[in-house]
């Protein structure tokens, strides 16, 4: 799979860059620089930038076009990239080169970098392992698409008002994405509901087709993965959704104007926002609605792209591989049939000896209400072709299941059936799917998998012990280091070399300064401006004074029960009422820190919310602790509050139920900046 490419590395033009802000400002906006809005600057400078990466874009696809590698599509729902400029710009080793270029044109990169909307397409770990998968594919020389949805809106924006979260809609595309191309000329066809149809052709085979449809238009858009220092560029293709017919004239002209407008309000609903609510039927059916939406326009693409270049459909599989983050891609598996066996008129065991060989799962929980179900009426009637391949998997499952335990002693067949049917009591189980139909299924830690192959999957670990194997996710350093921590970079590179960049265990080479006292006291200075610097920032945000002497102690992450937030504030306030019996007791000056957004629909998690700041307001406006315990709550957590958060962390909490947390990277990123672990 891995390219032997070698492509251009960046050599940054600094001059260049600087007309090309100049010249930007002038032709997007008809102003000088000086007149320019701190986000025109922003828009400009970005422009500027991805002129320098195109060149190693076109060179990185000319080069896997000429080598042909094996290409990962890595499937997800989510993406959850973080703000593109620095990150890029980190990757082409120009960071600083560019900082210099701006202070000479009068402007400071860190203000602009804040002018970039941080894009939460998605809403926590998953998401986050997404993005960080694309970096290190790229860095590490692989071919990979990153597939997903390009939102309207991305999850709420999180205001806190009265103590209690309040949602507010993510428009990250109100200035425009200056990183993204538009490519039309890759738009596909993607239809819902109607029936199928049954014909028998000349050859005698079945053909099915769909109609009575419902269809929209999946449009691409490109965003470029910058490789570090390899001038390796990969591509994140996001789909948005357009109309088929925009405007259905005779219908508005006879009067039907909500008719007139049916398409385009179909299209602009599947991609409007990430996740809808699905408490109630209409949720279900969008979410569904956009599961297909997004792997449907995948999987057209990537066989038309295949076929582009290679005569024999058979070997497809030599070719690409499909990963499918979590349960949320699992259809992928039923379309890639679909267009194996109606576009191309495979036979169903040619198409299963291709799809099985294709595609790959990543589990992420045992929590059952993350395992997606599926009503049978509900995916049937949006997804009629779909649901035919996925009965028929499913019946063959089920025989090969009879097959294999019916002279078992002591085997209940049909109580297998009842734990491992695709299909079964109404529903259709999307993990069940995943299992059966792909080569490999992973879980995210080796506890995890554990748990999987004993416990939650075990059924399915007997039948098919090949396919389970582990991956311990895992983080990029190049972002939550080398630019969230720059001072405690550059201090590991003056350390132990840059190889850590691109090769983590290089910093294990650390280890011969634990004891030396200079390194300690510089270690604890860095770390103390890091933490002025998160000070800073909660006075702008919260309006509350916090000590940077006092110990950091943070537990950010999605809030959720299992996670425990509220064990954390409940020990806050036994602490707190412990000072105020015993004012005279010894006590370490403390600032607990919380960030965490709780899904709209989650009571108890916004309950808990509010509880953090009602006790934040009681503590950090008693007079009787004298500041001995702040407690802050960070409104609207995202990965670039986190970058800042990271570095200046002491303690990092990480607490969640046992087992129940399938891997939890924050702590990853905790370690990585020097703080503690809580457990």
């Amino acid at each position: 799979m891995k390219s032997t490419t070698t492509t251009r590395k960046v050599n940054f033009d600094k001059e260049l860059f600087k007309r090309s802000v100049l010249y930007n400002v002038m032709t997007l906006y008809r102003k000088t620089l000086e007149e320019a809005t701190p986000q025109q600057v922003f828009q400009a400078v970005s422009y500027a930038i991805k002129d320098q990466i195109i060149m190693n874009w076109m060179d990185t696809q000319k080069a896997y076009e000429e080598q042909d590698p094996k290409t990962v599509y890595y499937m997800s729902m989510e993406f959850l990239m973080g703000r593109a400029l620095g990150n890029s710009l980190i990757n082409m080793q120009a960071y600083k080169p560019v900082k210099d270029a701006c202070r000479e044109l009068g402007l400071d990169l860190n203000v602009i970098e804040d002018q970039e909307p941080d894009a939460a397409l998605g809403n926590g770990g998953l998401g986050r392992l997404a993005a960080c998968f694309l970096d290190s594919l790229a860095t590490l020389g692989y071919s990979a698409y990153g597939c997903g949805i390009r939102y309207r809106y991305g999850m709420f924006k999180q205001k806190i008002e009265d103590g209690y979260q309040v949602e507010v809609p993510d428009n990250w595309l109100a200035d425009g994405n200056p990183f993204e191309l538009r490519r039309p000329e890759y738009a596909k066809e993607v239809k819902f509901g109607g029936y199928v149809s049954v014909r028998t052709d000349a050859n005698g085979r079945s053909v099915f087709t769909q109609e009575g449809y419902q269809s929209v238009r999946a449009i691409p858009y490109d965003l470029p993965i910058v490789g570090y220092g390899n001038g390796i560029v990969n591509t994140l293709r996001i789909w948005d959704a357009e109309p088929v017919e925009c405007f259905q004239l005779d219908a508005f002209d006879k009067g039907d104007y909500q008719r007139s407008v049916e398409q385009e309000n179909l299209a602009r609903n599947i991609v409007e926002v990430l996740y809808p609510n699905d408490n109630h039927y209409a949720g279900k059916e969008l979410r569904l609605k956009q599961q297909y939406f997004f792997i449907s326009a995948s999987v057209q693409e990537a066989v038309d792209k295949y076929m582009r270049k290679h005569d024999d459909i058979k070997k497809f599989p030599e070719k690409v591989t499909f990963q499918l983050n979590d349960t949320h891609p699992t259809v992928a598996i039923a379309e890639l049939m679909r267009v194996l066996m109606d576009d191309y008129y495979l036979t169903w065991d040619e198409a299963w000896s291709i799809t099985t060989r294709t595609c790959a799962y990543t589990n992420h929980t045992i929590m059952s209400e993350a395992l997606e179900k599926w009503p049978i009426d509900l995916f049937s009637r949006l997804l009629p072709r779909i649901y035919q391949i996925v009965e028929e998997i499913n019946r063959r499952f089920i025989l090969e299941i009879q097959d294999k335990y019916s002279n078992v002693p002591g085997v209940d067949v049909n109580e297998k059936i009842r734990k491992m049917a695709i299909i079964y009591d109404g529903q259709v189980k999307m993990a069940h799917l995943a299992i059966v139909s792909g080569y490999s299924v992973n879980g995210v830690a080796q506890l995890h998998t554990e748990i999987l192959k004993k416990q939650e999957l075990r059924d399915f670990y007997e039948m098919y012990p090949e396919k389970f194997n582990n991956k311990t996710n895992g983080i990029t350093q190049r972002r939550f280091l080398l630019h969230g921590n720059p001072l405690l970079a550059d201090w590991v590179t003056d350390h132990v070399g840059n190889e850590w960049i691109t090769d983590l265990p290089q910093i294990s080479r650390l280890k011969i300064y634990a004891e030396d006292k200079k390194a300690q006291q510089e270690f604890l200075n860095i770390k103390y401006q890091n933490k002025v610097r998160l000070a800073k920032y909660i006075l702008e945000h919260n309006d509350v004074e916090v000590d940077p002497r006092s110990i950091f102690d943070v537990q950010v992450k999605r809030l959720h029960e299992y996670k425990r937030q509220l064990m954390n504030i409940l020990h806050i306030m036994y602490l707190y009422n412990d000072l105020k019996e015993h004012p005279d007791r010894d006590f370490y000056p403390r600032t607990f820190i919380f960030g965490a957004k709780a899904a709209a629909g989650y009571r108890n998690a916004k309950l808990t919310i509010k509880l953090i700041n009602s006790v934040a307001d009681v503590i950090n406006n008693d007079p009787d602790i004298a500041g001995k315990i702040k407690v802050i709550f960070i409104e609207n957590y995202n990965v670039s509050s986190a970058e800042i958060i990271f570095a200046a962390a002491d303690v990092s909490e990480q607490i969640s139920t046992a087992s129940k947390e399938a891997s939890g990277t924050s702590n990853m990123k905790f370690m990585l900046n020097g703080a503690l672990t809580s457990q």
